[in-house]
């Protein structure tokens, strides 16, 4: 599932392409698991409106649409785990599994692609500002008070997107191996000091990678449908068994809140 610095790629990526674009029709595939809110009512919403802004909240595409009637509304859509956000010429065949095709005002077309279906789609009338603290931004202070007194391990409360958002498994795995943290350690035990190093570890592994454009290790592409790089500078993620580029001990493989945890036991304590 596309994670924070994927969402980010793709969000900045749509943002720049469609900034300011009125949409002059809205089709829906009909298929009813795509979609949250009802479509006759994301139709009605964004049919005639202008993409004020695109961007990031959480795991969440969020669109800013200024309605014809001037009222405001967001377009929120959430990539699930093989949802693509597409900016194609309108000549450009349509994708199979797509579910969503905004036609913009300069002939182009925004389309939502998702062969398993897991993506949502959905309007908000409110602001909308996701289910945790966002992770890019929160000072260390705060960030360790997020942690303070829970009995999870570290890397389930890093995956709880209540306690912080748009953290997966492929940034937690890689942010407490920079920080040299055990997966299980329980959170609420955590010293400041390790606290502060997460935090730093986790937004320097964030930043690099939306500056890599994510990390391609499934279906994941950006808006132009390009591949991510950040994949290649992975130091423990579905690297079990393999030796670790820091200490050359054998990576090893556990399952924390139910999801698989890559550590190095040498240089994690």
């Amino acid at each position: 599932m596309p994670e924070l610095p994927e969402v980010e790629t793709v969000a900045n990526g749509v943002d720049a392409r469609v900034r300011g674009q009125r949409i002059l029709r809205v089709w829906t595939s009909g298929k009813p698991q795509t979609f949250k809110t009802p479509e006759a009512e994301i139709v009605e919403t964004l049919t005639g409106g202008r993409i004020a802004r695109v961007y990031r909240v959480g795991k969440t595409i969020v669109a800013d649409i200024t309605e014809s009637s001037g009222s405001t509304a967001q377009f929120l859509i959430h990539l699930g785990m093989t949802g693509r956000l597409l900016v194609s010429q309108a000549e450009v065949p349509v994708p199979l599994h797509t579910h969503c095709i905004l036609s913009l005002a300069d002939g182009r077309e925004l389309r939502f692609v998702d062969p398993r279906r897991f993506g949502r789609l959905s309007i908000a009338k409110e602001l909308y500002l996701g289910p945790g603290a966002e992770p890019t931004t929160i000072s260390a202070a705060d960030f360790a008070k997020l942690f303070k007194g829970r009995k999870l391990a570290i890397k389930a409360a890093l995956l709880s997107q209540t306690i912080v958002h748009g953290v997966g498994n492929i940034y937690a795995d890689e942010s407490l191996f920079r920080a040299g943290i055990r997966p299980r350690k329980q959170a609420g035990r955590l010293t400041n000091a390790e606290l502060h190093r997460l935090h730093a570890a986790l937004q320097t592994v964030l930043a690099h990678a939306i500056k890599l454009g994510g990390s391609s290790v499934s279906d994941y592409v950006d808006a132009d449908g390009i591949r991510g790089f950040f994949q290649l500078e992975h130091k423990v993620y579905s690297r079990a068994g393999q030796l670790c580029h820091d200490c050359q001990t054998s990576l090893k493989k556990i399952i924390v809140g139910g999801r698989t945890t890559i550590y190095c036991p040498t240089c994690q304590n």
